[in-house]
């Protein structure tokens, strides 16, 4: 019961922190993505000359999920905890998943007024 086999080595590691500037970077290249997302949806989805069709639905959904997912990797970004490369890594995932998601928007949304 209490002997030294049954520790656990990866909670014994020491916290490995970030290189200085990383997290900064990060929640930069958020912040622009989604400030582009945000000003892309205004105009196509409100401001844009047409009506909306069954099939704006599906571009709509998929920039609506980017916006989402931009929106937890912000949230992410700004915890302390972050601070931690486990963390920051599945951080940079969220992020990573919203940029997919955010081109997948463009690319339907650009089909859909073709």
């Amino acid at each position: 019961m209490g002997n030294s086999d049954d520790t656990n080595p990866v909670a014994d590691q020491p916290r490995k922190p970030l290189p200085q500037g990383y997290r900064q970077g990060l929640i930069t290249a958020i912040t622009v993505l989604l400030g582009f997302s945000l000003g892309f949806f205004r105009f196509w989805g409100f401001e844009a000359p047409g009506m909306w069709t069954w099939r704006s639905i599906i571009p709509a959904t998929a920039l609506m999920v980017a916006v989402m997912l931009q929106t937890i990797a912000l949230y992410r970004a700004l915890r302390l905890e972050d601070d931690e490369e486990r963390e920051y890594r599945k951080t940079v995932a969220w992020f990573i998943a919203s940029a997919v998601a955010l081109v997948a928007g463009l690319i339907l949304a650009a089909l859909e007024i073709a």
